[in-house]
């Protein structure tokens, strides 16, 4: 299948680091952590764990902590489909298509749960016909953005002339929680929210570059790594020191299972600082700048992540028959990590 628009969204509001620390430091949920959790806290906040900034969607983000589960799902319900919306009239833009053309519409989250899910939301939001085939992922974690470009590829398959518009988005923001666990801390120091749009069909667009080649690894057995689950009504993080290497094993297996075709650039989701150092040796000598400079600018932004490295590199190259496809490649919950190819 092949691309024929990719485009990002994130709040408007902008946080440093420090100005996080701030918001904790004036927070009432300061005096629930113990001293070591603080500490932790500061460490992250003030020093220099390779993220600068972050894009908060939930109102009065200094309350977040003190917010109820209602009040936090109410939060997701809106601005789930408002950034995602954002993100995929920005894709339409790019493109001679108007939202009545699209056949399909697929969007993958893990931040929050809507019946009917979002894709209803963006569908009413943008006016896609009645018709218009509506699929909601929910609950692939962080990897959750390639395994939806492979769902979008088989609605290709069945129907070759359709158009069909893939959506990431994640209010992580509506799933802050904190505690003295030290993973449940790392979690809030690290994530934002953000939404990527993507339009595919069976035809060139003007890149002439398609996805193909997907691969898909899991690990139930690492499940309770990374996972959500709930505490008081809320979703709680679940994040094990091991993460870094579960990330850098899965990735070699299936780096090593890529096939022949060169490589040109890989494209990592950028988990967080310690993700990319275990990555490094694994995909060497290719470098993960571009998903460093997401990570920097937006934090781990979970499935979207990937996509806004993709559009970070392709303002460098682009992938060509001469230099080789560029290699994308996410992981998160499950333990699960998922890669395809994207060339001419």
């Amino acid at each position: 299948m092949f691309l024929h628009a990719l485009a990002t969204a994130v709040p408007p509001k902008t946080f440093t680091q420090t100005q996080c620390w701030d918001i904790v430091e004036s927070s009432a949920v300061r005096t629930r952590l113990n001293k070591r959790s603080r500490l932790i806290l500061h460490s992250i906040l003030r020093g220099d764990h390779g993220i600068a900034t972050r894009h908060f969607a939930a109102p009065d983000i200094e309350k977040i902590f003190d917010r109820g589960s209602d009040e936090l799902n109410a939060i997701f319900r809106t601005e789930g489909p408002n950034l995602a919306t954002r993100a995929l009239s920005a894709a339409l833009a790019q493109t001679q298509l108007k939202a009545s053309d699209l056949d399909a519409l697929l969007i993958c989250t893990c931040t929050g749960y809507l019946c009917p899910g979002l894709t209803s939301y963006v569908a009413q939001h943008l006016g896609l016909r009645t018709d218009t085939f509506l699929q909601d992922l929910v609950g692939l974690g962080c990897g959750a953005a390639i395994p939806t470009l492979r769902a979008a590829s088989h609605v290709l398959a069945a129907q070759p002339n359709a158009t069909v518009a893939c959506i990431a988005v994640e209010i992580c923001s509506a799933v802050f929680y904190l505690d003295d666990d030290p993973g449940v801390i790392i979690s809030a120091c690290l994530f934002g929210d953000g939404a990527a749009a993507s339009i595919w069909r069976s035809t060139p667009g003007p890149s002439g570059l398609r996805a193909f080649n997907f691969q898909t690894l899991h690990r139930p057995s690492e499940r309770d790594k990374l996972r959500f689950e709930h505490r008081d009504g809320k979703l709680r993080n679940l994040l094990d020191r091991a993460v870094p290497q579960l990330a850098a094993s899965a990735v070699h297996e299936l780096w090593s299972a890529r096939g022949p075709r060169p490589v040109s650039r890989v494209v990592a989701h950028p988990g967080g600082r310690d993700v990319l150092e275990a990555l490094a040796p694994v995909i060497a000598p290719h470098s993960l700048e571009a998903s460093a400079r997401v990570l920097r600018d937006h934090g781990n932004m979970s499935s979207p992540s990937v996509l806004f490295a993709l559009e970070e590199t392709l303002r460098d190259e682009k992938p060509s028959a001469a230099s080789g496809d560029f290699w994308l490649v996410s992981f998160g919950a499950g333990f699960s990590a998922h890669a395809c190819r994207l060339g001419p």
